[in-house]
């Protein structure tokens, strides 16, 4: 009886091993499917290095970083247009401040605004027309001193803009 009793314990013992690793296996194909659907670059933009969320698609760049509720220093969006406009921003569902910067073609700063509340109504036109619009924490244009005609770096994923 002991033995038997004992056989079965190293069996569940196995099978807990088992089920264990095969749901790492599991949450780690999942994170990586996640990471694919939502790309991601680094930025660099006058004196700063962003780990960037890029929206390529209409229905992300609708969303941008609405519902987000909290930015580190180092969060970013960039959100890519399939063309250059004067495209509009606001800050529809937007729970925290932000400063939103439009880039040109060439990735130079055309225009930006600063310090932009989740209350506030307007919507936000460059001046100039932009490719790309960056989303950054309130108070990064001024802490990291970016002005218009400086160009940011980063890499677009190969799936393309839509």
């Amino acid at each position: 009886m002991g033995i038997i009793f004992m056989n079965r314990i190293k069996s569940n013992g196995s099978t807990y091993l088992i089920a264990g690793m095969l749901l790492l296996v599991v949450g780690a194909a999942v994170f990586l499917i996640v990471s694919q659907l939502r790309p991601t670059t680094t930025l660099y933009l006058s004196d700063g290095v962003f780990d960037a969320r890029m929206a390529l698609t209409q229905a992300a760049r609708e969303k941008g970083l609405s519902g987000v509720t909290s930015l580190g220093s180092r969060d970013a969006m960039i959100l890519v247009f399939p063309s250059d406009d004067t495209w509009k921003i606001w800050m529809k569902d937007m729970q925290v401040p932000i400063d939103i910067v439009w880039l040109d073609k060439d990735r130079r700063v055309v225009y930006s605004v600063t310090n932009v509340s989740p209350d506030n109504s307007n919507t936000f036109t460059p001046d100039a027309p932009a490719r790309y619009v960056v989303e950054l924490p309130a108070g990064t244009v001024t802490s990291r001193n970016i002005k218009t005609g400086r160009t940011a770096v980063f890499d677009i994923p190969q799936a393309g803009v839509e």
